[in-house]
């Protein structure tokens, strides 16, 4: 059940997940960006705006009204190139473009491609890689994240196959009134630090246990958001799941059941949790920055009761976002990167890509004041933006690898029998990665192979 579980609700998170970037091409500097190493440069210099450039191109996304806005401003600098935005449902895009890529025909001159998706892709030739002319992404580099930056490479690291776009930090999205009426921290930076502490997490479990609240809605959750962090696989393919951080969370999880510190169900995705979360018996809840879009959905009579704090004990994650991919097949790639260079960098598409709940990673997007001064009237006019953008920094680089799905079977097996037998939780990750390495050893050979031929 867990596992079914999981899918549905990775499904539904999928689906919300946008992100998105922009640049002004003649701004004013702002007080915000004097001394910042990081944006030297003017916003207006970042890249050449060459508005001779013509031709037509399809673009697939699942969300194409959010780029409606976005069209039409990027038309302004590029009157001569028509963008066809293409909507494809999620899954028949992720299928499609990888039929097409493989045909060698009928592929996109550019597509959104999701996280969970990506590793689809991301070996052999069939994208571009931008950090070869005439694309040059690597100038950017500086302005995003090692692990913005990172996650779109293939798996040795050497080529960059989809040019970062948004972040979805990990976010403990909690109900202030509740948590101040059990005696516990309530502030958000107050909160965020006192959750670093393991004793401290289960002393806040335990209070709101006692009056029939729980803390958490899905009982495994900081080990499994630990483990999206670090991923599965690091550029050679050993397992990366089984170290002193994973065994502590594992145990963690363990006395946080015992306590009863989750109903193991969906908050915001299930029936029953939605009750209990109208009903106020679920405290707070783990996911990504689209969290208080989603809370504010279900639950608007909630309004000004949430707010948005660090996750706990130092769980820096990212839980999605999308990039946007080039195929290698296409024949106008001039116009496809002008399109992705403008939508990812440019300040006007960033300012419609947030009321879209979809966050920027680049510096010199998230050192201006209409975002770092953003406030939430859900969140209690909490500024959440600079809550979400401070995370970013902390999210470990992880490899996002063709055989992520077939492993996260292994581990959440694993992990729920772990829980269900109390077996000792270093026997349990040592097992995991013995059983995961073995059953998926062909694979990992043959992938091997792959990157050898490609050098």
């Amino acid at each position: 059940m867990r596992k079914s579980w999981c899918i549905i609700i990775l499904l539904i998170v999928s689906v919300t997940m946008f992100v998105g970037c922009s640049i002004n091409s003649n701004p004013q500097k702002t007080d915000s960006e004097e001394g910042n190493n990081e944006t030297d440069r003017n916003i207006g210099e970042l890249f050449e705006i060459i508005p001779d450039i013509e031709g037509e191109i399809n673009f697939w996304t699942w969300t194409p009204d959010i780029y409606e806005k976005v069209v039409e401003a990027f038309n302004k600098d590029y009157p001569d190139i028509k963008v066809n935005v293409i909507e494809v449902e999620f899954g028949e895009l992720h299928d499609k473009l990888q039929t097409t890529l493989a045909a060698g025909k009928g592929s996109p001159d550019v597509s959104q491609v999701e996280q969970g998706q990506f590793a689809r892709y991301s070996t052999g030739d069939l994208l571009e890689d931008l950090l070869q002319a005439p694309y040059d992404a690597g100038q950017y580099q500086e302005l995003v994240s090692d692990y913005n930056w990172e996650r779109w490479k293939s798996v040795d690291g050497k080529r960059l196959v989809g040019m970062p776009w948004d972040i979805t930090p990990g976010i403990f999205y909690y109900r202030e009134d509740i948590y101040e009426q059990m005696g516990l921290p309530s502030d958000p930076e107050e909160l965020g630090e006192y959750l670093r502490d393991k004793d401290n997490l289960l002393n806040a479990a335990q209070t709101l246990a006692a009056n029939d609240i729980y803390m958490y809605d899905w009982q495994d959750l900081p080990a499994v958001q630990y483990g999206d962090s670090i991923g599965y696989f690091d550029s050679d393919y050993n397992w990366v799941r089984n170290n002193d951080k994973m065994v502590e969370l594992f145990d963690i999880v363990k006395q946080g059941i015992q306590i009863g510190w989750a109903p193991q169900l969906s908050g915001l995705f299930s029936d029953e949790g939605k009750q209990l979360m109208k009903q106020g018996k679920i405290a707070s809840i783990a996911m990504g920055s689209f969290g208080a879009r989603d809370l504010e959905a279900i639950l608007p009579e909630q309004a000004g009761k949430w707010r948005a704090a660090r996750m706990p004990l130092d769980v820096n994650v990212g839980l999605g976002g999308s990039s946007f991919v080039i195929p290698s097949q296409g024949e106008n790639k001039d116009a496809a990167w002008a399109f992705v260079e403008w939508i990812t960098l440019s300040e006007e598409s960033w300012k419609e890509f947030v009321e879209h709940s979809v966050q920027p990673s680049f510096s010199h997007i998230i050192s201006l004041p209409w975002y770092q001064e953003h406030t939430n009237e859900f969140l209690g006019d909490q500024e959440d933006y600079k809550l979400y953008s401070s995370i970013d920094e902390n999210i470990p680089v992880r490899r996002l690898t063709p055989l992520d799905g077939a492993a996260w079977g292994h581990y959440i097996d694993g992990l729920n029998e772990s829980i269900e037998n109390n077996i000792d939780s270093k026997t349990s990750l040592d097992q995991i990665e013995e059983n995961a390495m073995k059953e998926l050893a062909s694979e990992i050979d043959k992938l091997k192979e792959e990157m050898e031929k490609a050098e």
